[in-house]
């Protein structure tokens, strides 16, 4: 069975830092791109995009990171796990989002150019608020 199991979201302070984890099992986790998408409250997407917030790919390493979030965000793969992080750092109240990690096969722009939907799975979000 697939799993991706996201953990450490919870209220913050606005410039204050939390560090989400992505946990997964049950697929070949080394063939994947895993990312981090976020949907903010009342702000849906049309064709049900989230917004992409970083990814990485657990192939080669390489990563991607949105400009919304350069130089706060920070996403690390530790593959001995199987586990994703992603560090945030200087949080603002537009930040305030759940987040979710997914994972999907091949490349690294099949996370990072299509709003979501070149990932294969799909966790079930962990609630971030920052609050002002």
């Amino acid at each position: 069975e697939v799993q991706l199991v996201e953990s450490g979201g919870g209220l913050v302070e606005a410039g204050g830092s939390l560090r989400l984890s992505c946990a997964a099992s049950g697929f070949a986790f080394d063939n994947y791109a895993i990312g981090w998408f976020r949907q903010a409250p009342g702000k849906e997407r049309p064709g049900k995009e989230r917004e992409v917030i970083s990814c990485i790919s657990s192939t080669d390493g390489s990563t991607y990171v949105a400009e919304s979030v350069k130089g706060r965000f920070t996403i690390s793969s530790d593959n001995a796990k199987n586990t994703v992080y992603l560090q945030m750092n200087s949080l603002k109240s537009e930040d305030t989002a759940v987040y979710y990690c997914a994972a999907g096969y091949g490349p690294l722009v099949y996370c990072s150019d299509f709003g979501g939907r070149g990932m294969d799975y799909w966790g079930k979000g962990a609630l971030v608020t920052v609050s002002s």
